[in-house]
């Protein structure tokens, strides 16, 4: 059911996120309109949007009926002025890079009605980076929704009226995905900042030639129970959407340095066009990717450190999450678990391995890959030495 305030949504950007969400909105009832200045790119639209649905369906969740008479009722144009005028809500889902977002939400601040409340998708970048493009920040926050999962981000800025962040909840909860409204803006949210423990320490594992990228996704599903390892995950959400994320301009050294080391990896994909699933080919090829196959984990045995090494980094991320002030211990396990389809989060795994060892793991993590700052490196071990990290629970 829709609610009061949120009549007509417009998702400008028909990438991966804009084509996913805009059915999700078109599911739940809402008058939808896709933007993109593109004709070609308008022009696969539809076929997109069947396409990312599909796991939907195959869960049972909706019907493939459903899907076709809601992607039929979608507006699509390359008029951006004419797509805006009765936008109640605005989705910006734009390649991730900075000064574009600025731009765009400048456009948006200009063409909207007064009434529109304007939201980024970014997945990497802070709200108050592209809210300072803004004259008026009271109506702009993030909304951001993550590639087949209920968890929906809401982070507000400091201009941000309390009334647009209530609204942009009760409109998640109208598409039956699930709010998490951040105490403040941090560097991929929570989950996102979760995983990019989890997808760098899985990088640096193949970059530092310690293990295959197979043997890294075989290691992580056996042991943590996932359906899909850190490399098909990536695959998944596309190769590109990293590789902009780590190509876009770093102002801290260590951020710098790990876009030196991982963007080697990247750069043959994307140079080739094979950035992941819906290109047919990434690490995998598809449909029939080898990590799909029954026997894949049988074909060598799952290296359980290759695990631990990653789901350290997973860990200390998460202390540095809760740390900062960004949500509490439980928020961060309940997203863990909705996110990535866990049984456990970081701190449950925390309690359930014990204190034993866990900052030998970290040291061998950080000498091995230097996954962390010296500075986040050294809050990790001060932190867990000092209590904060389970040790008042011992």
């Amino acid at each position: 059911m829709t609610i009061e305030e949120i009549k007509t949504v417009c998702f400008v950007g028909s990438g991966t996120m804009g084509c996913y969400n805009s059915v999700i909105a078109a599911l739940a009832g809402y008058e939808v309109i896709v933007i993109d200045l593109s004709d070609e790119k308008l022009a696969s639209v539809s076929t997109r949007q069947k396409e990312l649905s599909q796991p939907l369906v195959d869960s049972g969740l909706i019907t493939a009926d459903e899907v076709d008479r809601a992607i039929a009722q979608i507006t699509l144009t390359s008029d951006l002025e004419q797509g805006l005028a009765n936008a109640d809500l605005v989705s910006e889902s734009v390649f991730e890079r900075l000064e574009l977002k600025r731009q765009v939400h400048r456009d948006l601040e200009s063409l909207c009605p007064k009434h529109t409340i304007i939201t980024t998708n970014s997945s990497s970048l802070l709200v108050s980076e592209i809210e300072s493009a803004l004259d008026d920040g009271s109506r702009f926050a993030a909304l951001h929704f993550y590639l087949g999962c209920p968890l929906v981000d809401i982070v507000g800025g400091l201009r941000t009226r309390p009334q647009v962040l209530d609204v942009l909840e009760r409109y998640v909860v109208s598409l039956h995905c699930t709010p998490f409204r951040l105490h403040k803006e941090y560097p991929g949210y929570v989950f996102n900042a979760l995983l990019t423990g989890l997808f760098v320490s899985a990088q640096l594992l193949v970059i530092e030639g310690i293990a295959s990228t197979e043997d890294v996704d075989r290691a992580w599903m056996a042991h943590s129970k996932g359906a899909l390892g850190p490399f098909a995950l990536m695959d998944y959400i596309g190769i590109n959407v990293f590789y902009d994320t780590w190509t876009d301009k770093k102002d801290k050294p260590h951020d710098q340095y790990l876009a030196s080391k991982l963007t080697p990896l990247f750069q043959p994909y994307i140079d080739k066009g094979t950035t992941g699933m819906s290109a047919g080919e990434g690490y995998y090829q598809y449909p029939n990717a080898r990590c799909f196959e029954a026997d894949f984990l049988n074909r060598k045995t799952p290296i359980e450190s290759l695990y631990k090494f990653m789901m350290v980094a997973v860990m200390q991320r998460s202390l540095l999450v809760k740390h900062a002030g960004v949500a509490s211990e439980e928020d961060i396990d309940q997203t863990w678990k909705i996110g990535a389809r866990m049984e456990s989060g970081p701190f449950e795994v925390f309690n359930q391995w014990g204190e034993t060892g866990f900052l030998a793991q970290c040291e061998r993590l950080q000498s091995k890959t230097k996954i962390l700052s010296e500075e986040e490196h050294e809050a990790v071990k001060s932190l867990f030495i000092n209590g904060v990290y389970g040790h008042e629970r011992y």
